[in-house]
């Protein structure tokens, strides 16, 4: 059944004038849904109840289903497992800081990249996420903060699954949601992260879109960065820093490069001057992540001195960073673990699998 948020305006007005009724009501149905936050048929109570019977019956409401969260010690970072209708299922986690109420979404459940030290992609790959199972995740957390007076301030495509990978879809999610007839979500409050697939950041730059681009990189030679991140075989450091410099140029924003550090891997001097080299002249910034450790992963976080050395050293190179805040470590915050520890959890005590 179609899920009316994986529509358009324009399609969903197709949809409703197809049955016979008028324009105005698609309009009204549109702002139901992401300015009052509809999340049934019954609660949107402009359309007449007959129509509202059909939209109930001619569509998906709703295709999340809550399953297992988790909450941080300091009570500012929640993730939420989710089932979705043919038993996958995906994480989505709000973070809390001083002035922003951040939610990190999916695009996938499962991923196909194989990088290393992620949990996601750990698991393989299962599917891509429809439109509207994007979108969904952002209004779950929207409709939890509005109940106390709050707001998403941002949104970053860092969960489970590699955006670009799901191109259509996430990019049709992010339209959807920066509507200003709707949910109207700033573009230049987005930020979408990908391991370097070059032909969709190039695409992406040549749609010029005021969305915040994040690579992540990882390491600065091919060698080391086709260990962690398989994708660096097909699209080597040299192609992924000139599909970046294109973005730039295109659109005229700064690029975000991602940096786990990993004892012992990529927190070397070396690497750090090896980035340095990479990076020149480019309108760019780095965010450095210690290591969020998973289970099947051996490697560890950077100690501090380590990370202060290596920010140390890119700011000796003129390469502006900043040591991000590591958010709900106590509750393995990392996309795809909670999914993962549902799972082996479920595998271990019963003969059924848990997330189904």
């Amino acid at each position: 059944m179609l899920s009316l948020f994986s529509l358009s305006f324009p399609e969903l007005q197709a949809e409703i004038t197809a049955w016979g009724e008028p324009a105005y009501r698609a309009r009204q149905l549109w702002q139901a849904l992401y300015r009052d936050l509809a999340a049934s048929p019954a609660e949107v109570t402009t359309l007449p109840k007959a129509l509202r019977e059909r939209l109930a019956a001619g569509f998906q409401w709703g295709a999340l289903t809550p399953a297992a969260a988790v909450q941080s010690s300091d009570g500012q970072t929640r993730k939420q497992l989710f089932h979705l209708p043919d038993g996958q299922a995906i994480e989505a986690v709000l973070m809390g800081y001083a002035r922003r109420r951040t939610a990190c979404i999916s695009t996938q459940a499962g991923c196909a990249m194989g990088c290393v030290f992620c949990a996601t992609g750990q698991m393989g790959f299962r599917r891509h996420l429809t439109a509207g199972e994007i979108v969904e995740q952002v209004l779950w957390f929207e409709r939890e903060l509005r109940a106390r007076d709050d707001r998403l301030t941002n949104i970053v495509v860092m969960g489970m699954g590699e955006p670009f990978h799901n191109y259509d879809a996430t990019m049709k999610a992010v339209d959807i949601l920066n509507d200003p007839n709707g949910f109207n979500f700033g573009a230049r409050r987005i930020t979408l992260s990908t391991v370097g697939l070059v032909p969709m950041i190039e695409r992406f730059a040549e749609e010029r879109r005021q969305v915040n681009l994040a690579i992540s990189l990882h390491a600065a030679t091919d060698e080391l960065r086709a260990r962690l991140l398989p994708v660096n075989k097909r699209y080597p450091l040299a192609e992924v820093f000139r599909a970046a410099r294109l973005y730039a140029e295109k659109t005229r924003r700064r690029v975000t490069f991602e940096w786990a550090l990993i004892a012992g891997q990529n927190d070397s001097p070396e690497q750090a001057r090896a980035l340095a080299r990479l990076a020149q002249g480019l309108n760019c910034h780095v965010n450095i992540i210690p290591l969020n450790p998973t289970r099947g992963y051996a490697g560890r976080a950077s100690t501090r001195e380590r990370v202060a050395a290596f920010k140390a050293s890119l700011e000796s190179h003129g390469l502006p960073c900043t040591v991000r805040i590591r958010r709900g470590i106590d509750v393995d915050a990392g996309c795809g673990q909670l999914a993962v520890r549902v799972a082996d959890d479920g595998r271990r005590t019963a003969d059924v699998p848990a997330v189904r």
